[in-house]
């Protein structure tokens, strides 16, 4: 084996996470975002940086790299130079004490900011401009009035270890005071994503990460650049003030959004993509756009809210598309689709998201109806009384089309729509919407077709970026008339696509399997 004695690699690039929604970012993903600033701010003495949610302390770093050659001719004496960069230009935030250490290690090249090792010497005490500090949560109505987390989750009493996630940026009202009023230049960062709140199987989480970006304007820097998950898109949960915020303002100059996350954190997966953008105080006008997914980059100066749209619509091709397809002016399939738990079985316990089963049976009795239920195709369509429907009673009896919630992985490559054609007389539990109800089963059955094509998938993909996939996923989908079946090929014709936009939605939806 022959050892190569001149590589040396990074640590920051082989560091492992510590959860799913607290990231280290890789230095190349790093750079990509400073890229994205003004060079002159790295070659002034003056640009103060800001990460207020260290981690590994990697943006710090890389920041003090291009410091350190940017104002070499300013400061010719490499010891002075270090020690004005460190003490003067560079500030950062740990989210735990942990990263508090392992950010210091990575700045200052040691764990204490006035250590002998340390590369800056005039520091007096042991954190330098990296602090932590131990925060609480403030409670009220047993909720953090900060973050939202939940007291039974996060309180005193529940917590069994140390870590509060308390994070001191978000908790309190005047950051500003943080750093005694100090005026930032850019603020640079990726927070934690999200907060788990008990809610079934800790699949239930709260997002955080936009009350960050949200803090960080309050502060008013020249510029504010972060990465985050791109679920803000179009949905999520607590997120449609962020998000119309953000849509509406012209001050986001830059934006790059990747499909998957894996391209920027591989072997971490984040549904629906991650992105970063960048904030310009000064600056009132279109934002360029880069979608990335895969080997494939497209890219487009736009504002990111299109005109008659709440959400943000990735790829300009289906922007295009969706612009034809709105010129017919047809009504949405979204009118057809139900909202969540149509039949209304979704109950829940007093005071708690622990849902309550209903009581089926795998055969029929006297007053029973069809149910379907998550499950059903391994263990056989269930029986319930008619009785317990407490919604929609008039559809029971019509035929009608049931869509999961939830599928797909938020990719409109490798996910596929499977409807279901419900048998006469039933129902079905909240892990379905219902599609409908129709007046002939041959009305069900053509749009069955409809859903099957590439161009419904492409318009849904507009909207859906997560596995789930509630009514408004489908509000660029225009209805048809279900009296014949259709096929994209109809419907590229209809909606008189080139081939150019033809050859766009076949290259992003997979034909179905």
């Amino acid at each position: 084996m022959i050892l190569n004695t001149n590589y040396n690699p990074d640590v920051l690039t082989c560091l492992a996470n510590l959860s799913n929604d607290e990231v280290f970012t890789p230095p190349q993903v790093v750079n990509r975002m400073l890229d994205m600033l003004p060079a002159e701010l790295f070659r002034s003495k003056e640009t103060k940086f800001l990460d207020p949610v260290s981690k590994s302390g990697v943006f710090l770093r890389e920041i003090a790299k291009r410091l350190m050659i940017g104002l070499e001719s300013q400061i010719p004496d490499i010891h002075e130079r270090a020690d004005h960069i460190f003490t003067k230009q560079l500030f950062g935030i740990a989210i735990t004490e942990l990263t508090a250490l392992t950010s210091r290690r990575s700045v200052y090249c040691s764990k204490r900011a006035n250590g002998q090792y340390s590369i800056c010497r005039k520091f007096h005490d042991e954190e330098g401009n990296l602090r932590y500090r131990a925060i609480e949560h403030k409670f009220v109505d047993g909720k953090c009035k900060y973050c939202g987390a939940s007291e039974s989750v996060f309180g005193k009493k529940a917590r069994t270890d140390l870590e509060s996630h308390a994070y001191e940026f978000i908790h309190t009202d005047k950051p500003e005071k943080i750093f005694g009023n100090m005026k930032f230049d850019v603020i640079i960062g990726n927070p934690p994503y999200q907060l788990e709140d008990g809610g079934g199987m800790g699949s239930s989480a709260i997002p955080i990460y936009q009350k960050f970006v949200t803090q960080a304007q309050k502060l008013n820097p020249r510029f504010l650049t972060m990465i985050i998950p791109s679920r803000w898109f179009t949905g999520g949960r607590g997120l449609d003030d962020f998000r119309d915020r953000m849509l509406n303002d012209k001050r986001i100059s830059i934006l790059h959004d990747y499909v998957n996350a894996s391209e920027c954190f591989p072997g971490v997966e984040i549904k629906g993509g991650v992105c970063y953008f960048l904030w310009e105080k000064d600056r009132n006008g279109l934002c360029k756009v880069y979608t990335h997914s895969g080997d494939r980059t497209t890219e487009s100066n736009r504002y990111l809210l299109e005109e008659g749209s709440s959400i943000f619509i990735r790829n300009i091709e289906t922007i295009n598309i969706i612009h034809k397809v709105q010129q017919k002016e047809e009504a949405s399939f979204s009118t057809i689709v139900s909202a969540n738990d149509p039949f209304g079985y979704d109950v829940r316990v007093a005071n708690s998201y622990k849902r309550i089963k209903p009581k089926y049976d795998l055969k029929p009795s006297a007053d029973s109806v069809k149910f379907y239920y998550n499950g059903w195709k391994k263990n056989g369509i269930g029986y319930i009384s008619a009785s317990s429907v407490s919604k929609n009673n008039d559809w029971i009896k019509k035929p009608k089309i049931l869509i999961p919630k939830a599928w797909g992985n938020g990719d409109p490559a490798t996910g596929w729509l499977n409807p279901i054609i419900a048998d006469d007389n039933s129902v079905c539990t909240e892990t379905y919407l219902v599609v409908g109800p129709f007046e002939t089963e041959t009305e069900a059955e053509n749009a069955v077709s409809y859903i099957q094509t590439r161009f419904f998938h492409l318009l849904v993909s507009a909207v859906k970026i997560t596995q789930n996939t509630m009514q408004k996923a489908y509000t660029f989908v225009p209805l048809q008339d279900f009296s014949h079946p259709w096929t994209d090929e109809m419907l590229y014709e209809k909606y008189g696509l080139t081939d150019d936009e033809i050859a766009f939605i076949e290259s992003m939806i997979r034909p179905m399997e």
